[in-house]
């Protein structure tokens, strides 16, 4: 039964975000294959990474690597910028481009968020919340992505 209604709620997030997806696709606002949008959405989660870290982190070479971002550069989703600390690296950043595909499932997520906060209690919310924290930090260890860690900062 749980696991019914963690992929229920998980696909129609998906599904939605596919649907708003369509929409610019058919209004020909995007340029990224399904494979360029996964690359450039673990660029944002791992916060400005080097290509290495990129690499490491999908299990890539870092040349098919450097090939994808060459790609992304090019369409104006990520950019290189030069670290301040160590002049000889580069981290890729993502432009406001993708930050507007951004906004197409995490303003989803918003508005089931705040349905949420209209329809449970307060203790419930808090649960929720609780529940949530618990399965990304230690249900979901195999994703280690440090912007996510929540129980390490408390």
């Amino acid at each position: 039964m749980l696991e019914e209604a963690l992929t229920e709620v998980y696909t129609k997030f998906k599904v939605h975000f596919y649907q708003e997806m369509f929409k610019k696709l058919r209004a020909r606002e995007t340029s990224l294959t399904i494979v360029e949008l996964f690359c450039v959405e673990i660029i944002y989660v791992l916060r400005n990474p080097t290509v290495k870290e990129f690499a490491e982190f999908i299990g890539i070479s870092s040349p098919n690597a450097a090939y994808k971002i060459a790609c992304l550069i090019d369409k104006g989703y990520i950019e290189k910028v030069q670290s301040e600390k160590d002049r000889r690296e580069f981290h890729l950043h993502v432009t406001d481009k993708y930050l507007e595909y951004l906004n197409l499932s995490e303003g989803y997520v918003k508005t089931v968020a705040e349905r949420a906060e209209e329809r449970f209690t307060e203790e419930r919310i808090e649960t929720l919340n609780d529940i949530l924290y618990d399965m990304s930090d230690f249900l979901m260890k195999e994703v280690d992505i440090p912007k996510y860690r929540k129980s390490e900062e408390q």
